[in-house]
C-alpha cells in the first residue's frame, strides 16, 4: 500500500476515467475502490442466460455532441450506430416521446392536429425545444390547452412516481430535461453522436482498467480501508500523503454530519418472455398505468437471434442505504443547502478532489460524466 499516489473511491464512469489518465498520462499508482462486485457503476452491463447483453440498471444509451469524449472512449471500444427511440403509452395509443409534431398528430383530430402544429412553429420555431412547465405560462389559450394535456398525460404522474413529487415542487434543471420538441424527429435524442460500444460498457471499462499501474478492489467499501481523521487521510491506519479523488456519496465522507442527502433508486424487475420480440422500440414509458415507469427490450440495443427476449420493468423507489442503490440526487433547495456544507467542508481537506454524481449531487449523463472527468484531470495535472 505504501507504493500508492492516488486513491480513487468508486469505480464508475468519473473514477474509472481518472484512474486511466492518472495511470497513463502520469505513471502513477492508483489504487481504486468499489463497494459493489463489479466495475462501471450504473452502467454496468452483462450476458444474461438468454444470452442477451442486460444492463443491470437500466437503459444507458450514449449520446453526444462532444467529439473529444467519443475520441477519448474509442481508444477502448469499437461502436455501433444506435438511435434510440421510445414510445409512451397515452389514451390507449403507443405515441413517440419526446412529445413532438407527430405525438401531437397521432392524439389529437386531424383539423385540431393542424391548427396546433402550425401554432408551435410559428410560435418557437421548427426544430427547437421547450420545457412543458414554460409552455404551460404562455397567453395562447390553445397552446396553453397542448400544455395542459402533455403536462397531465405525460408529465406529471410520470415525475410522481420517478421522483416521488409533483414537477412544481423540482429544480427546474429537472424538468428542463423532459421538454416538448417541435419537430418531426422521433429519436429521443437529437445529438450528433449516438452510438453503442460495441462489445457492451463493460468490456470498455475492463479495458480503461488494463494498465499496470491500476489496482482494484471491488466488495470494499473504502471505509473499511481509509479514515479521514480531521484533514488528513489514513490508507490501512498509515497516514495517506498522496491525493484522493471521491465519487461516492459525499454525505458519506463526513459521516453525514449534516444530514442524509435524498436520492431516488429504482427497483429493477427483469423478465424472459418466450417469444422473438416484445415490443416496437427499446423502450415504452407508461406514465399513468401501472406501478412502473416503463419497459425495455434489450435485443433492440444489442441485437442477437435467440427464440426469446429479456424484459425489464423499472419501478421507483426511495433510497435506503445498504437496501438498494442511490441513482438519483433528489434536487430542492433543502438540498442543495446540505450539499453546499459538505461541499466547503471537503474544500477545506487538503488533496481531497470531488468528482461525478453522488460526490457533485447532480445529474450527469454518461458522456458529461466522461467530459468532467477528463476536465478535472487537466485542471489538476495540464
Amino acid at each position: 500500500m505504501t507504493t500508492i499516489d492516488y486513491i480513487i473511491v468508486g469505480a464508475g464512469i468519473s473514477g474509472l476515467v481518472l484512474a486511466e489518465r492518472i495511470a497513463s498520462q502520469l505513471d502513477r499508482k492508483v489504487l481504486v475502490i468499489e463497494k459493489r462486485h463489479h466495475i462501471g457503476g450504473n452502467c454496468y452491463d452483462e450476458k444474461d442466460d438468454n444470452n442477451i447483453l442486460v444492463h443491470r440498471y437500466g437503459p444507458h444509451i450514449f449520446h453526444t455532441n462532444n467529439k473529444d469524449v467519443v475520441d477519448y472512449l474509442s481508444r477502448f471500444t469499437e461502436w455501433d450506430i444506435y438511435n434510440h427511440r421510445v414510445l409512451s403509452y397515452i389514451d390507449g395509443k403507443m405515441v413517440p416521446v419526446p412529445f413532438n409534431l407527430n405525438t401531437i398528430q397521432e392524439l389529437f383530430p386531424p383539423e385540431m392536429a393542424g391548427r396546433l402544429q402550425q401554432r408551435m412553429v410559428k410560435r418557437y420555431g421548427y426544430n427547437t425545444r421547450i420545457p412543458i412547465l414554460d409552455l404551460m405560462n404562455t397567453e395562447d389559450g390553445e397552446l396553453r390547452f397542448l400544455a395542459e394535456y402533455v403536462y397531465e398525460k405525460i408529465f406529471a404522474n410520470y415525475t410522481a412516481k420517478q421522483w416521488g413529487m409533483k414537477p412544481e415542487q423540482m429544480d427546474k434543471s429537472v424538468t428542463s430535461r423532459v421538454p416538448i420538441f417541435i419537430g418531426r424527429d422521433n429519436r429521443y435524442f437529437n445529438d450528433k453522436y449516438q452510438q453503442i460500444p460495441r462489445k457492451g460498457y463493460t468490456a470498455l471499462f475492463l479495458r480503461m482498467l488494463q494498465h499496470r499501474n491500476i489496482k482494484l478492489m471491488l466488495n470494499t467499501d473504502f471505509r473499511e480501508i481509509v479514515s479521514l481523521k480531521g484533514k488528513e487521510f489514513y490508507l490501512c491506519g498509515s497516514k495517506f500523503e498522496g491525493e484522493l479523488f471521491y465519487s461516492g456519496e459525499i454525505d458519506e465522507l463526513f459521516s453525514c454530519k449534516y444530514g442524509k442527502l435524498p436520492y431516488r433508486s429504482v427497483r429493477m424487475e427483469f423478465e424472459t418472455i418466450q417469444r422473438e420480440r416484445y415490443q416496437e422500440v427499446a423502450t415504452v414509458n407508461y406514465p399513468n398505468q401501472y406501478e412502473f415507469t416503463r419497459i425495455t427490450e434489450f435485443k433492440h440495443i444489442h441485437p442477437v437471434v435467440t427464440d426469446c427476449t429479456t424484459i425489464l420493468k423499472e419501478y421507483p423507489q426511495d433510497y435506503f442505504p445498504e437496501k438498494n442503490i442511490p441513482y438519483y440526487p433528489v434536487f430542492t433547495e433543502r438540498n442543495r443547502e446540505i450539499y453546499e456544507k459538505y461541499r466547503k467542508e471537503a474544500e477545506a481537506v487538503p488533496g481531497l478532489t470531488l468528482v461525478g454524481r453522488l460526490a457533485e449531487y447532480r445529474y450527469y449523463d454518461m458522456d458529461d460524466a466522461v467530459e468532467n472527468a477528463l476536465r478535472v484531470f487537466e485542471r489538476k495535472f495540464g
